[in-house]
């Protein structure tokens, strides 16, 4: 018995150290994205994102990379459910996600306090980064995308009064608002109307009419792609005549399919990338070349973009630090500068956000354009 009890404990030892051998000879990075719920037509395009990067790139030191996915349901406490899944269960050494600033700042609670480097995706409200060591993000900011939206009214369109619409259970819908309105009105512009309305709301005739009674020049709304669409289709049935904008939740392929011949002409601000825009970089293009080829019948999108920028920028990390242990990756993050991704070259600044243009698409004759970058007024 004694020695059967020896004999056991080296066979325990040596698959012990055979799983740690294994575990170095890998690379495990989580995701949590928004794959059902209110906003999984995001999440899921920027899985797939993902996806194509780790295709692409499933190596890094020699070593193969595992990628762990979990649906954090539209909701913000299944967000930290998933991240904490991901570092407990899973053993993650770095976590990319998500869709959604309330999804990703429930998220980066659990990791910043694990100590396990985070990557954003389109989280772009500025308390997802704030007062953080390990969240970082490949997109830039709501006080940048407002304020860009704002200039392009102003300056370029000549249009001097506004109104908005805002959803006010939703933190990136009142930020994005919020840097709009501080903007547009430092530039001499004045807001007109300010009006509310709740998540999953379908009727905005009442807010409309208030607001066409202000007569502004220009309606932002910073809503998500659905319900935008379905704003701008009563605005459309009221015989409003105003401009309406919006900002980077509105970067949907969607939008033309719900929306119809309502949303022509809608401008909204976005990242630097789009199938449209005539200058693309070789990492765009090749993106670009592969997306098309994988899906034939579905133009790519900005949000797939971010979710391949966000996983090539942790290999770029990984590869810079020479480890994929989670300070190293954390430390090489927050050296980032000049990385070329689909979205454009990416400077990670000192409060972990991503540096880079504000890109502007218009719907023209059904087809989402882009008709270039602005750098805003501040």
């Amino acid at each position: 018995m004694k020695r059967l009890g020896v004999l056991c404990m080296v066979l325990a030892m040596v698959c012990g150290f055979a799983g740690m051998a294994l575990a170095s000879d890998t690379v495990r990075v989580g995701v949590f994205l928004p794959l059902t719920g209110q906003n999984a037509f995001g999440g899921q395009l920027e899985l797939e994102g993902v996806q194509m990067a780790h295709k692409e790139m499933g190596e890094v030191l020699g070593k193969k990379v595992e990628l762990f996915v979990v649906d954090n349901k539209s909701d913000k406490v299944e967000s930290a459910n998933a991240v904490k899944r991901l570092i407990e269960k899973e053993k993650v050494q770095a976590i990319i996600g998500t869709y959604g600033s309330s999804l990703a700042m429930a998220g980066g609670e659990v990791s910043e306090k694990a100590g396990i480097p985070q990557v954003g995706t389109s989280c772009t409200n500025p308390l997802v980064t704030q007062g953080k060591k390990y969240i970082f993000r490949v997109c830039f900011i709501d006080p940048f995308q407002g304020a860009g939206a704002a200039t392009y009214a102003f300056r370029d369109l000549g249009l001097k009064k506004a109104a908005l619409l805002i959803d006010v259970a939703n933190d990136y819908s009142v930020g994005l608002a919020s840097f709009f309105n501080k903007s547009f009105t430092k530039l001499g512009g004045e807001i007109v109307s300010t009006l509310n309305y709740q998540s999953g709301d379908q009727d905005f005739t009442a807010q409309l009419q208030e607001i066409m009674s202000k007569q502004p020049d220009v309606l932002f709304i910073p809503s998500y792609f659905a319900e935008g669409a379905i704003i701008m289709k009563q605005a459309q049935e009221l015989g409003a005549t105003f401009q309406i904008m919006g900002g980077d939740a509105m970067d949907n392929p969607e939008i033309t399919a719900i929306g119809g011949s309502a949303v022509e002409g809608f401008i909204h601000t976005t990242f630097p990338y789009d199938p449209s825009m005539p200058d693309m970089n070789p990492v765009a293009q090749k993106f670009t070349a592969e997306w098309t080829k994988i899906n034939p019948d579905k133009d790519p999108n900005v949000n797939a973009a971010l979710g391949y920028d966000a996983y090539m920028i942790i290999m770029d990390a990984i590869t810079r630090a020479g480890s994929a242990e989670p300070q190293a990756i954390r430390d090489a993050l927050a050296a980032t500068k000049d990385f070329v991704g689909v979205t454009g070259m990416t400077t990670i600044n000192e409060t972990h956000d991503a540096e880079k243009p504000v890109g502007l698409v218009k719907i023209i004759d059904g087809k989402k354009t882009y008709v270039g970058a602005i750098t805003p007024e501040l």
